[in-house]
């Protein structure tokens, strides 16, 4: 087995991954309607019980998850709106379909988000709402709380992110700067028959997580967010409205968001419809289709991307010296989200970032392959989803005059892999379920 057949399917492993969270399918599991009987996971609607059925949504799949509603639900259907990252549109006849920014939010997505709120106005008692979910609809679905402005949540984002925070740390103060997240858009959509399908981007699939629980109690509170602040120093680096908002919310002076008992979530169905689960189980079964001895690590991988690299490509050197915990051909299988802490002014992103620190580690090493992957298909502000490194990246890259640790040390993995030909594109994927990443020894 030689490398070109190794990143040949590593390729087919993480297609078949990304097939498995295709979001039309998976939108179409979990939809059946006889004439007007329509079944949503394990609850039946009459759809003569509605005056008018809407749909909103928000997220880099939500207009890919309307398209089967539309013809599901056909000419019932009265109006909707989602908003989704710039690129990611599909032909729509009755949505609308607003691009906005991703992952800091904009004025599209603001502007957006106020006329979803305006069409929630429009709805009542005898109303049913679709609201779709997806990763990257906390920055899509941007409404900032009263007293605070669009820059104000554009800057707590982006220093949350350089930071290295965790995505339930960021949604957690994502929630108490906005008026629509962290259980407030069921708010809004009260009394109306609230149904939520979501494609989970988060580890362990919290709802509570998912595009910061917009339509599910919120267990996070001001309180936690200024643990949070503390935890990484940050007080004096936030914008002021931001920190005065969240300290009134800490003294009871702000409502909180509505929690578990709150009456609004009587109307409202969540539903998850794809996880990264599905993705790294559908990937396993490929590479055991294609004769890898195939073993799944973990779908709740997190932490500093460089460190858990380290950590994949020790798996690697493992097998190949003792046959543990598979056997060759093996194809180790992980999921989740790693994060990055920005140091250097460089481009790339957490999956291409992983590529490179594991090229380090696994140079010199035949007959191995790592491939690190965003199921949305891009990875950082870049128009790849993710990078593959083997045994020969870094020695391919000196000949080039490429030095790997500069590039690491000035997060610049982007141009180490483009001109080495490694990246891994896929353009828009139209789904987002976090990361998938394999090791693959010959």
């Amino acid at each position: 087995m030689n490398l070109d057949k190794l990143r040949k399917d590593a390729v087919i492993i993480f297609r078949a991954g990304l097939k498995a969270v295709d979001p039309v399918n998976a939108v179409k599991r979990y939809f059946n309607r006889e004439n007007n009987k329509l079944t949503v996971g394990n609850r039946t609607y009459n759809l003569l019980n509605y005056d008018g059925i809407y749909i909103i949504g928000a997220g880099k799949a939500s207009a890919a998850m309307a398209q089967p509603i539309e013809e599901i639900i056909s000419a019932r259907l009265k109006e909707g709106i989602v908003n989704v990252k710039y690129g990611h549109s599909v032909p729509l006849k009755t949505v609308q379909v607003n691009e906005a920014g991703h992952p800091v939010p904009d004025d599209a997505g603001l502007k957006g988000t106020q006329k979803i709120i305006q069409l929630l106005q429009q709805t009542g008692e005898k109303d049913l709402v679709f609201f779709l979910i997806s990763g990257g609809g906390s920055a899509l679905l941007p409404c900032p709380a009263e007293g605070l402005s669009l820059e104000d949540k554009q800057h707590v984002t982006k220093l949350l992110l350089e930071i290295g925070a965790t995505i339930h740390e960021i949604n957690a103060i994502r929630k108490h700067i906005s008026k629509v997240k962290g259980g407030q858009l069921a708010r809004l959509a009260y009394p109306s028959t609230l149904i939520s399908l979501i494609l989970s981007d988060v580890i362990g699939d919290d709802m509570d997580i998912i595009a910061s629980g917009p339509t599910v109690p919120d267990r996070s509170t001001y309180i936690d967010c200024l643990h949070i602040l503390e935890k990484y120093s940050i007080q004096n680096k936030i914008p002021a409205a931001v920190l005065t908002h969240l300290e009134k919310g800490a003294r009871g002076e702000i409502e909180e968001t509505p929690k578990e008992k709150d009456p609004i979530f009587k109307q409202t169905q969540n539903i998850i419809i794809a996880s990264n689960k599905q993705a790294v189980e559908a990937a396993k079964q490929k590479a055991a289709e294609l004769g890898y001895h195939s073993l799944i690590l973990s779908t709740f991988i997190e932490g500093e991307t460089r460190e858990i690299a380290k950590a994949h490509s020790a798996i690697a050197k493992e097998i190949l010296s003792t046959g543990h915990p598979v056997t060759k051909p093996a194809c180790i299988i992980s999921g989740g989200e790693t994060t990055v802490a920005i140091r250097g002014q460089g481009l790339g992103g957490r999956n291409q970032e992983f590529a490179l620190a594991a090229a380090i580690e696994i140079d010199g090493l035949e007959d191995v392959i790592i491939l690190s992957g965003g199921t949305d298909g891009t990875d950082g502000l870049t128009d790849a989803a993710g990078a593959i490194a083997d045994g020969t990246t870094i020695q391919r890259a000196k000949a080039s005059g490429l030095s790997a640790e500069h590039f690491l040390q000035e997060n610049d993995s982007y141009h180490f892999f483009e001109p080495l030909g490694n990246l891994l594109k896929t353009g828009p994927t139209y789904t987002n379920v976090m990361d998938l990443r394999l090791v693959m020894v010959g």
